[in-house]
């Protein structure tokens, strides 16, 4: 509804199918130039309508975990039949009896085949499934089971590195190195592994950015272990 709003549409009116930006996001978004006429038009226009009118960007990077699975598809469907059993159990532990006989194969249909027949068998005691740990746990497992084959088994993603937040916490996925104008706008991005430096995007930003029409006098950092680096970086740019 707030999209609706900003877009000045009525609550009632229809909106684009899902399935076009999916389409959008999978074959479009592949062109990383694409990318950067995206940002380089809205600059360009909040340029003409004077919204940017500072000559400072400031920098940051944002942290995107991989879309990967460290667990295989079938260990997935484990651990979320086991923890609905385990919901169960405290409620009732009698229900061990009802419930199917696990898998002792490593095939994935035979998991998702016993996820479903557990499911059976939870639904049909109304009293269970009204409370709402039981119910959490059994929805989850359920949306795993009905989730597409392409999401569930998603397993590696080559490009992913491992980064760090802090001294002792890390992620595995992607930074987004992001320049933006004193209005908060948008004025370059570049997208790497986890691993890499955020100091050693600035000078790309900084391109990016004046080509999209900033006229760039100074740099603002949020994170500020960056001054160093950036100091180091406008110094070469000189």
């Amino acid at each position: 509804m707030s999209f609706k709003y900003f877009l000045d549409m009525a609550p009632e009116e229809p909106v684009i199918d899902p399935s076009s930006l999916t389409k959008f996001r999978k074959l479009r978004l592949k062109n990383v130039d694409l990318l950067d006429l995206l940002i380089n038009k809205t600059v360009e226009i909040a340029i003409e309508k004077e919204i940017i009118k500072s000559k400072s960007i400031i920098v940051d990077a944002t942290h995107t975990k991989a879309r990967y699975n460290q667990k295989s598809p079938k260990e997935i469907l484990m651990d979320r039949s086991r923890k609905l059993r385990k919901s169960i159990y405290k409620i009732d532990e009698t229900m061990k009896e009802k419930f199917p006989a696990k898998t002792t194969t490593n095939s994935l249909e035979d998991e998702i085949e016993y996820s479903q027949k557990l499911i059976d068998v939870i639904e049909k005691e109304e009293t269970l499934t009204q409370y709402p740990k039981v119910k959490e746990q059994l929805n989850l497992l359920k949306e795993t089971v009905a989730d597409d084959i392409e999401h569930l088994q998603i397993s590696e993603d080559q490009d992913a590195k491992v980064g760090h937040k802090s001294a002792d916490t890390a992620f595995l996925g992607f930074k987004t190195h992001i320049a933006m104008s004193e209005e908060r706008l948008i004025t370059a991005a570049t997208v790497t592994s986890g691993e890499k430096n955020d100091g050693k995007q600035l000078e790309t930003l900084i391109e990016k950015s004046k080509k999209a029409g900033i006229d760039v006098e100074a740099v603002k950092v949020i994170q500020l272990t960056l001054k160093r680096e950036i100091s180091n970086t406008l110094e070469r740019m000189k």
